[in-house]
Order: structure tokens, then sequence, then C-alpha cells
């Protein structure tokens, strides 16, 4: 089952600048990325951002999935000794 993670964000001008967030809250999907990059568990950001759930959290992992995928560079064809 793939996550509709689009659903979970909301981008608008007069809010935190444009910067993509998630619906419903001030908390931009960059500031939950960074928390996991830290090493943060989804138990610890809900408890630092106590208006998000947990479908959002893992909405933005799937996102970041998602844009992993499509910026990977295609692995190289070993070339013949």
């Amino acid at each position: 089952m793939t996550t509709d993670y689009a659903s979970f964000f909301d981008r608008r001008a007069d809010l935190c600048g444009g910067e993509p967030v998630l619906k419903g809250t001030r908390v931009t999907v960059r500031t939950v990325l960074a928390s996991l990059a830290e090493g943060a568990s989804i138990p610890e950001i809900l408890a630092d951002f106590p208006t998000l759930t947990e479908p959002a959290v893992r909405a933005v992992i799937a996102f970041a999935a998602a844009s992993a995928e499509e910026d990977l560079p295609t692995p190289a064809t070993p070339v013949p000794a």
C-alpha cells in the first residue's frame, strides 16, 4: 500500500513563507525531515510537535523516499576487464 503523502501537505504563500507544511499545522516538511535526519524517532517527533499525527510523519517519510527514488543516479554498468 502506498501513502498518498501529498494529501497531508499544504503550501500557501501566507503560511510559513510558502514552505510545504503538514496540513492543519505550521510544522514544515523540512523540519520533520531534519528531525528524522538527526535520529529522532516518530514518537519523539510527535512529542516535540503535538499537532502532528503518526500518519502525517509517515507521509513525510514516504515523500522523502519517493523523492530520493526520482533523484538517485542510475547504477553504472560495470566495464568488462
